[in-house]
């Protein structure tokens, strides 16, 4: 078995939902007593959203190439970055150690497209809905129709995650908002949705929609256990 180096804590909550899904998934594949054998690098994530709203990307993405360095020298042989938003500083990781990278949404579209879909919705921060480091890759490496909330639903998205999510809290007032912007996109012709955000399915699953969902953090995880696997 490989050893997965973790870049988490942004947020913890959904760092915690990794770490649960990869050793799930081990167990699932090995049987017994198998666990996944990893490393964690969990960062303060008030630090890193001070710098995003700042706009300081420059200085997250230092922090990155250290976190993906001491993973190196830990001894992990693969790395996940354990958030969506922060995979617009892939590149910052990337030059900074040998590892492969695994790319959560290269694990999101491979799904997607096996399942013959072409057009769908993206949910997450504002960051990955409006920067192209996300949709662009889905669109060019994928060939994807990507469809984006309006922008007042864009900021209701991100507001939710940034002052609910990430502290834990999941108000079914929230829920019913995420499935009425969800609504808006099937009306647009999204075939399903992207949970683009890895907290957001924490506050919505399949069984509150017909749409069919796509969570990023269990599509990640599980591509992660089956690089480790190899």
């Amino acid at each position: 078995m490989k050893t997965i180096g973790l870049i988490g804590g942004m947020s913890w909550e959904s760092s915690l939902e990794y770490y649960r899904l990869i050793n799930e998934g081990v167990k699932e594949r090995l049987g017994g007593l198998h666990s996944a054998q990893c490393l964690l690098f969990s960062f303060d994530f008030a630090e890193i959203e001070a710098l995003q709203m700042a706009g300081d990307w420059e200085t997250a993405g230092r922090k990155l190439a250290q976190a993906a360095s001491a993973l190196e020298r830990g001894g992990a042989d693969v790395l996940v970055l354990c958030t969506n938003t922060m995979h617009k500083l892939a590149a910052s990781i990337e030059s900074a150690t040998r590892l492969p990278f695994l790319h959560i949404a290269d694990a999101t579209a491979a799904a997607i497209r096996a399942d013959g879909l072409t057009t769908i919705g993206l949910l997450g921060t504002k960051f990955t809905m409006e920067h192209d480091f996300y949709r662009g890759r889905l669109e060019e490496r994928f060939g994807l129709n990507v469809l984006t909330p309006e922008a007042a639903d864009r900021q209701i998205i991100h507001d939710i995650i940034y002052n609910e999510l990430c502290l834990g809290s999941i108000r079914d007032e929230s829920r019913r908002a995420y499935l009425t912007i969800m609504d808006k996109l099937a009306a647009r012709g999204a075939q399903a949705v992207i949970l683009g955000c890895t907290e957001i399915a924490l506050l919505v699953q399949p069984a509150h929609t017909a749409i069919p969902l796509y969570d990023t953090t269990a599509l990640h995880a599980r591509a992660a256990v089956e690089w480790a696997l190899e």
